[in-house]
């Protein structure tokens, strides 16, 4: 018997099995689609704290391309990048206002310290290098903006 015949026979013989095995993957994939619909990615009280993160940071969507949506169940995301026609090169997605808050303060910052030295050997160094040349009362002006954030998002849990 050739190898094309004996897969033609095997095929013909189990096609009953396969059939309910794709009936099965069937199934099993509209199980884990309304598991998807149930589950809860970010709660009704994170939400709230990630929306006065989002809030608090409104400065920095001016002056970069930057912007945190809310997305619904999902949580928040921010778009960085855009890139006509293709959209957002940059896609994070948040469900807990610290580590939102976290990075989006890191992005403010990063731009508080790159815009002044664009296009100078200063750009070529790391951030924390950039911040160490700063004299101590721009470190610390910058600092208390953190502050200022922290307050503006109202959480104390930072």
């Amino acid at each position: 018997m050739t190898f094309p015949l004996l897969c033609c026979l095997i095929s013909y013989h189990y096609a009953p099995i396969m059939e309910m095995k794709i009936v099965s993957n069937i199934s099993d994939e509209q199980e884990i689609k309304t598991d998807m619909e149930k589950q809860i990615y970010i709660t009704d009280e994170e939400r709230e704290k990630c929306r006065k993160v989002a809030n608090a940071f409104a400065e920095l969507y001016e002056l970069t391309d930057t912007i945190v949506v809310e997305a619904g169940k999902y949580g928040f995301v921010k778009l960085q990048y855009y890139n006509p026609p293709r959209g957002f090169d940059s896609v994070v997605t948040y469900t807990d206002s610290q580590s939102m808050f976290d990075d989006l303060w890191d992005e403010w910052l990063c731009e508080m310290l790159l815009t002044p030295v664009l296009g100078t050997p200063i750009a070529e160094m790391t951030y924390e290098k950039i911040f160490k040349c700063l004299p101590k009362e721009k470190q610390e002006e910058l600092m208390e903006r953190r502050t200022y954030f922290k307050k503006k998002s109202e959480c104390s849990i930072f």
